[in-house]
């Protein structure tokens, strides 16, 4: 996940000051492997001045953990003619950590079992009652994912199956993780928001940022994720209320006290960036993972059909996070729905 650098520029740059900002998923949004879907060149002509500047704060969020944050940067950069982001014996394996799905599946199953069966020695023998194992952290949850192929291409989240279902069988215990990350994770949104407050402030744009435009091609990482931070923003809002009436009790007015558990998760919070946007709006386009049978309809419950949950076994399938606020066909419309909703018109 990276943000474009942005020189510091001052508000003469704009006639309006933007109050919003995108969260842009780039594999089936973007691009299709390496090729630029045409809407993302059209979109993003919309998005800069002649300066190459981005007129509103702009963060590509990807679960594609494939290479460096700056190979990527670079790539987008020349794709799409955007702003690039600035952006002996062996010791004992401590953890191990999924980034993306590999080229040899094979390989990579059996030395993961391999390291988790024998606590971090791949060298030694297994010892079944190695349990719990080691931490597992996942970054990339994606059962599937598109690229020139006219069919979905297996994803990390598929190789996580793989993983999890080859330990059940063998140990018969369940894997587990000591994190997940990337979407649909809250953390990785949190962090997305981070950076989208940073580069507002970087070119001094006072405006606060009070809505988040994710954009994404799928349903179960894009949508859920987004419209999970959306949840988690309201309730961040009425538990602020809720923190700041006992604050003023605690000052006099009668006894109150936070609980120890909740002041550990408010440092936790501060930690990284304490959520300050009001919405997250999950906005679902039809050139990646989910492409409807007919044309888009205006009604989202009508177009989203029952479907089987691809997301992760330890996360909770909600039907209502799965429902995108808006449908449109590609990044290019996504753009200018979301310039008109905010009645932003860049000079």
């Amino acid at each position: 996940m990276c943000g474009p650098s942005a020189e510091r520029s001052g508000h003469s740059a704009l006639g309006v000051l933007p109050s919003f900002g995108f969260l842009f998923d780039i594999d089936g949004v973007l691009v299709r492997g390496r090729t630029p879907i045409p809407a993302a060149r059209t979109a993003f002509q919309k998005l800069v001045n002649s300066q190459g500047q981005f007129l509103v704060p702009v963060v590509f969020v990807t679960n594609a953990g494939n290479c460096l944050r700056q190979k990527k940067a670079d790539q987008l950069s020349h794709l799409l003619g955007v702003p690039s982001p600035s952006a002996v014996e062996l010791p004992k394996i401590e953890a191990v950590v999924l980034f993306g799905e590999p080229v040899r599946w094979e390989t990579s199953l059996q030395l993961i079992i391999d390291v988790l069966l024998t606590s971090g020695y791949p060298g030694n023998p297994y010892e079944q009652e190695n349990y719990p194992h080691i931490p597992v952290l996942a970054c990339n949850m994606d059962l599937m994912w598109v690229a020139e192929a006219q069919s979905p291409r297996f994803g990390h989240g598929t190789f996580m199956v793989c993983l999890e279902n080859i330990y059940k069988k063998i140990t018969g215990r369940d894997l587990k993780y000591e994190a997940l990350m990337g979407k649909p994770s809250r953390l990785t949104y949190q962090y997305a928001e981070y950076l989208i407050r940073a580069q507002a402030l970087q070119r001094s744009w006072e405006q606060p940022i009070q809505t988040l435009y994710a954009v994404g091609d799928n349903l179960m990482t894009d949508v859920y994720g987004a419209n999970l931070y959306n949840r988690y923003l309201q309730e961040s809002s009425s538990a602020g209320s809720r923190s700041r009436l006992q604050a003023k009790v605690s000052a006099g007015r009668g006894p109150a006290a936070l609980s120890q558990d909740h002041e550990l998760g408010l440092s936790w919070e501060n930690e990284l960036a304490a959520a300050a946007a009001a919405h997250c709006r999950s906005v679902l386009v039809c050139t990646g993972v989910y492409t409807p049978h007919t044309e888009v309809a205006l009604d989202t419950k009508d177009s989203i059909p029952d479907t089987v949950f691809h997301g992760h076994r330890d996360f909770r399938f909600d039907p209502a996070l799965v429902e995108p606020d808006h449908i449109v066909p590609d990044v290019d419309a996504a753009v200018d729905l979301v310039f008109q909703l905010e009645n932003f018109a860049p000079n």
